[in-house]
């Protein structure tokens, strides 16, 4: 790997908003995933992603997300349960023309339903869109 390209991955993990000593918890995980994010994630990081059965308070979370796993409110309403207030949650679905592909109307449908709102959609993997949900503030 070129020093250019390892530049431009750690941006990506960072542009994710997430920083040294965090911790990610990943859901959805398959051997579909994009492994080079994952390892950027974890060097950005300093440790391993945490997996669902985990129940540390996490930083954020990766959900991978494809058209037939079930229902994405569950799966978000899920991803909420360790997660921190102020935590991130990151939705990757497959890009358009991919196996799997997810509709970005289906996660702004399911995001409010869950709590969530969509902040954020930056490119950050060659086959996964990503979009970039919050808790909505309270009144």
């Amino acid at each position: 790997m070129s020093e250019a390209d390892a530049v431009t991955e750690s941006n990506v993990a960072e542009r994710m908003g997430f920083k040294d000593g965090d911790l990610i918890q990943e859901f959805g995980y398959d051997d579909d995933v994009d492994f080079d994010l994952r390892e950027d994630l974890e060097d950005l990081v300093g440790g391993e992603l945490l997996t669902e059965d985990d129940h540390d308070v996490v930083d954020g979370v990766i959900l991978w997300w494809r058209a037939d796993d079930g229902d994405l409110v569950d799966a978000l309403v899920d991803s909420l349960t360790t997660l921190d207030d102020g935590g991130v949650v990151w939705v990757l679905t497959p890009k358009s023309g991919r196996a799997g592909y997810v509709p970005p109307a289906d996660i702004e449908e399911a995001a409010p339903t869950a709590g969530l709102h969509v902040t954020t959609s930056p490119g950050v993997c060659q086959d996964w869109a990503a979009t970039r949900l919050v808790s909505r503030r309270k009144k």
